[in-house]
């Protein structure tokens, strides 16, 4: 029997690498610069088809923009000797859902994301996951828009 799908939470500063720089990419990229040893613990504890936020930080924007799936486990990486994992774009979200949104929702106040804020890649819990998708109407590719569509032929 398979691996339970996991899921995360991955922040990035929108001038460094932004939700547009990701889908321009082919919608692949390489998760690397990670420095901080629990974020580095959480990226190895990462497998193929794990699902994760993909979080802009910083001052102007902190929010859940998009989705990307995990595509290539833990690996040493030439070019920065603290490895990388690679991620694919899997959608963008329908609604961006705001730190402070999230914040206020009683139904996700134990997210790791609120206990260790300055950490860069965070575990999501199931619930907190469903939460987040359901505050943020969902994210292109979950199946929702196809289920839609369906139901109006």
């Amino acid at each position: 029997m398979g691996k339970a799908k996991r899921y995360w939470l991955l922040k990035t500063e929108p001038s460094e690498w932004s939700w547009s720089d990701q889908e321009a990419n082919g919608g692949i990229s390489k998760w690397d610069g990670v420095k901080n040893k629990q974020a580095q613990k959480n990226l190895k504890s990462m497998t193929s088809g794990d699902l994760c936020f993909f979080y802009h930080s910083g001052t102007k924007s902190r929010c859940v923009v998009g989705v990307v799936e995990v595509a290539r486990e833990w690996y040493a990486d030439d070019d920065d000797r603290d490895g990388a994992v690679d991620v694919k774009a899997v959608g963008e979200m329908r609604r961006f859902v705001d730190l402070k949104e999230m914040k206020g929702d009683k139904g996700i106040k134990d997210f790791v994301l609120f206990r260790q804020p300055r950490l860069s890649v965070v575990p999501v819990e199931d619930d907190v996951w469903k939460k987040i998708c359901e505050l943020g109407d969902g994210f292109c590719g979950d199946g929702k828009e196809d289920r839609e569509s369906s139901d109006e032929s």
